[in-house]
């Protein structure tokens, strides 16, 4: 008898696929990529997130899939019972590459990891289209207190304007501007964060993956040269401003909270907070 690879049961049935040539069952419902960790197979994401809504712009965690004409995105493709999948062919090898390849040629990604080691993974090379390659470099915004906005570092992967929107806070402050190159993240009218209807919560800052949002205590020891992740330690405790039970994680550098964010497998707040909860704990630091 197989033993399969089983993701947490969402439903009363579930589906049998192949992925790799290893069977693995799956919940009805689930994704291709739910089936790919299921069976811990390393598929890269940028766009997507545990707490929002696929949107399927980034491409880098397509797979093969037999019978489709195209690559299809894992992260949203429904997995189908019989479906046979290939997610480290010379073809979804490629892909993977020329995307990572156009990504680094366009944008600043030199603060984002997941693009730095996947596009290594891959051999990415983003010097072959040449010193002369377009870039969205422009001047980093500044308007409010609390984080700040270096759209040189956007790659435009939706997910700052899924938790502004229904998949979080409701918000709707900012969302997609323009076509093609010119596309770009933007309030209403372009208009200041303080002016427009931002509430500061950050959780455009907590799904960021590339560095475009950060904290401005961030951003401000990155200026000084004092930044040093690998100094750093992580304690989760629960936010002290209300009776939600919001829970916390504190980033600690020699002994100083420098940000909080929140776990995404909270029950509570699904990696989600206010601005109390976010940005709320420098009296922690009073006196240091």
């Amino acid at each position: 008898m197989r033993h399969l690879p089983i993701v947490a049961a969402t439903t009363g049935h579930s589906v049998e696929l192949t992925v790799d040539g290893r069977a693995v069952r799956v919940p009805e419902g689930a994704t291709l990529l739910d089936a790919c960790r299921a069976l811990g197979i390393d598929t890269p994401t940028l766009c997507w997130a545990a707490n929002l809504t696929p949107v399927n712009v980034c491409r880098v965690c397509v797979v093969e899939l037999e019978g489709a004409r195209t690559l299809v995105p894992s992260c949203s493709r429904k997995a189908e019972a019989a479906m046979v999948v290939r997610t480290d062919s010379e073809r979804v090898r490629l892909s993977r590459k020329v995307v990572f390849e156009l990504l680094a040629s366009s944008v600043d990604t030199s603060l984002s990891e997941t693009v730095r080691d996947y596009g290594a993974r891959y051999g990415a090379d983003p010097a072959r289209f040449g010193a002369g390659a377009a870039t969205k470099a422009q001047p980093v915004r500044d308007d409010n207190d609390l984080f700040v906005r270096d759209y040189a570092k956007c790659i435009v992967c939706y997910k700052c304007v899924e938790a502004c929107g229904d998949d979080a806070q409701n918000t709707f402050a900012i969302a997609v501007a323009g076509r093609g190159f010119e596309a770009r993240i933007a309030t209403e009218f372009e208009a200041p964060l303080t002016d427009s209807a931002c509430v500061f919560c950050g959780n455009c800052v907590g799904v960021c993956p590339t560095g475009a949002l950060m904290f401005r205590s961030e951003h401000a020891m990155r200026a000084e040269g004092t930044w040093a992740p690998a100094r750093q330690s992580t304690a989760t405790t629960v936010c002290p401003y209300c009776g939600v039970g919001c829970a916390v994680t504190l980033h600690v550098q020699d002994d100083r909270v420098v940000k909080v964010t929140s776990p995404v497998e909270s029950t509570v707040t699904n990696g989600q907070l206010c601005v109390k909860g976010r940005f709320g704990w420098q009296y922690v630091n009073s006196g240091r």
